[in-house]
């Protein structure tokens, strides 16, 4: 016996050696030979020496004893070994593209449409329907027909905004013309919300083996002793990152106390010369560009630090192209990869110590203050913000000055207090010319309406006693907004780019009312030939005087 397990030995080598240079009917011959020498019980010992099948070796064995001719260029017979099923089964491989073709095509009946498609179900499924076939086979079908296993891929970004394009071409140029100038631009947003306790952190890092660190089997919020809101401002100039750690809520408030601190530790120091700051933002969020809070809270800010802050949102949907997600946020996540987060105390240190090959450096900071919910800013607050809407996009692109009503910034000439608002200082034409291009416009909706109406006429006489008669125009609802106050409303927006909300308070009406009466005399004025001039640079003050609740005329 002892004999029998060092030959078995010796055969192991020499055949580790030998076989991998051989073909199968090479290797064969050679295990049948071997087993021949060895006599009664060489089968079983070849087999195992070399790890094949007795199978193989006794076929090598009945070969040698044949005295079969030697095949030379050939390893098996022609037309030897067993039949692809898809050969047996003619049926089987539309019967296979059937079922994983996309549900919308495939069999509604068919159980597997709610069902992992995996080789095991489909062979189930083949099965059940007369093409008997096994998980190893459906997968070497499917990669003959060109399929593989494939996850989701995150490419659907929604309905995608026609101005998409051109808010990122004028965000670039924004950015580039306050570089140029010196002055900072931030990009800013909140990263994930993180519950602190021994909670799983997805990633690994390296520990001694078998010491992984332990956490709780599930994350249940109750278990927390806390919880964490990063909110990260990163300096695009400087590449630097301030990360402000909250422990309350993700408001407003709380971002711009965020941007405040940033701007008090390093803004200062980085740039003392500073008159202005560019804010990146999403579009929605605490930052968001429909939040009324976020701008009231920088308009504060505004006041405080002497700085025009300029904000410029990405278009909906592509947060994802923000700067600070991929220069800051993603190290930070990196940086703390399966490590739990177990109190404040770790997150700070773990997001002071993210640093990267281009020189990344970062600074947190713990905020214990409380920024409550729910709060809400009045029409006649949001009236009176030094706020510019820029001409491109003004929604999404705007400047709040650091001036204020209480305290407006000086300007080089005084400005005559208006009486009204069609006062041409606002307007920017007299009020003879007011008047006279409102009656212009009113002459063209006349017009409009006398057409409409001899079309009712024709299409009338048209139909005779079709029975087809045509609806008769309709008037509507009476107007509750006067159609000079529509021509003025739309003047002031065009010329100072006065906002729908700021609008709506001066004239005693609602956004909604503003933005179509804006919509609609806009349409005349391109029919009519006048053009408004946007007014280059409104002083604060002249702002400011509309802002204070200038009387209507």
């Amino acid at each position: 016996m002892g004999v029998m397990v060092e030959i078995q030995e010796q055969l192991t080598v020499k055949f580790q050696a030998v076989l991998p240079h051989l073909d199968e009917r090479q290797r064969r011959l050679l295990l049948g030979a071997e087993a021949r020498v060895l006599g009664h019980g060489g089968i079983r010992a070849v087999a195992r020496a070399a790890g094949v099948r007795e199978a193989t070796v006794a076929l090598g064995v009945d070969e040698l004893d044949a005295g079969t001719a030697p095949s030379l260029g050939r390893a098996r017979k022609p037309g030897g070994g067993r039949k692809k099923a898809a050969d047996l089964d003619p049926g089987l491989r539309p019967a296979l593209l059937a079922l994983v073709e996309p549900d919308e095509r495939g069999d509604p009946m068919s159980p597997l449409r709610w069902t992992t498609k995996s080789t095991r179900n489909l062979a189930t499924e083949l099965t059940r329907q007369g093409h008997p076939v096994s998980a190893d086979v459906v997968a070497d079908l499917l990669r003959e027909d060109g399929f593989s296993l494939q996850g989701n891929t995150k490419t659907l970004e929604g309905k995608q905004h026609p101005d998409r394009d051109g808010q990122f071409r004028y965000l670039n140029e924004q950015a580039r013309a306050h570089r140029d100038a010196g002055q900072p631009v931030i990009s800013v947003d909140t990263k994930k919300k993180e519950l602190l306790g021994a909670f799983k952190n997805a990633g690994r890092q390296w520990r001694p083996a078998g010491q992984p660190v332990e956490v709780n089997t599930h994350d249940f919020p109750g278990d927390s002793v806390g919880k964490a809101v990063p909110y990260g401002i990163y300096d695009i100039t400087a590449n630097t990152g301030w990360v402000n750690v909250g422990t309350d809520h993700d408001t407003a408030a709380f971002a711009v106390e965020s941007i405040r601190r940033w701007w008090h530790t390093r803004g200062t120091h980085d740039y003392p010369n500073a008159t202005r700051l560019l804010i990146t933002a999403d579009a929605g969020g605490s930052n968001g560009y429909r939040s009324r809070a976020w701008k009231a809270e920088l308009a504060d800010l505004a006041a405080q630090t002497g700085l025009a802050i300029t904000v410029c949102h990405l278009p909906p949907g592509t947060s994802k192209w923000n700067k600070i997600e991929h220069r800051l946020f993603c190290h930070i996540t990196m940086n703390w990869r399966g490590r739990p987060l177990t109190s404040h105390e770790v997150i700070l240190q773990s997001i002071a110590a993210t640093t990267t090959g281009t020189g990344l450096s970062v600074q947190a900071q713990l905020d214990t203050g409380d920024y409550p919910t729910g709060v809400q800013i009045s029409d006649a607050r949001m009236a009176a913000l030094p706020i510019a809407r820029h001409s491109f996009h003004g929604d999404w692109n705007y400047t709040l000055h650091p001036a204020t009503p209480d305290n407006p910034a000086p300007i080089s000439a005084p400005v005559e207090a208006p009486e009204s608002l069609s006062h041409p200082t606002f307007t920017g034409m007299t009020t003879d010319d007011l008047t006279a291009l409102t009656t212009d416009l009113e002459a063209i909706i006349d017009s409009r309406r006398e057409a409409t109406m001899a079309a009712y006429q024709q299409a009338v006489k048209a139909a005779g006693d079709t029975g087809t008669r045509p609806h008769a125009p309709r008037s509507g609802r009476p107007p509750t907004f006067g159609f000079p106050d529509r021509v003025l409303a739309t003047i002031l927006h065009l010329r100072l780019s006065l906002p729908p909300d700021t609008l709506a308070h001066l004239f005693r009406s609602n956004r909604s009312t503003i933005s179509r009466a804006i919509r609609e005399t806009r349409q005349l004025l391109d029919q009519h030939g006048t053009t408004i001039t946007h007014a280059p640079n409104p002083s604060n003050a002249l702002i400011n005087q509309l802002a204070a609740g200038t009387k209507r005329s």
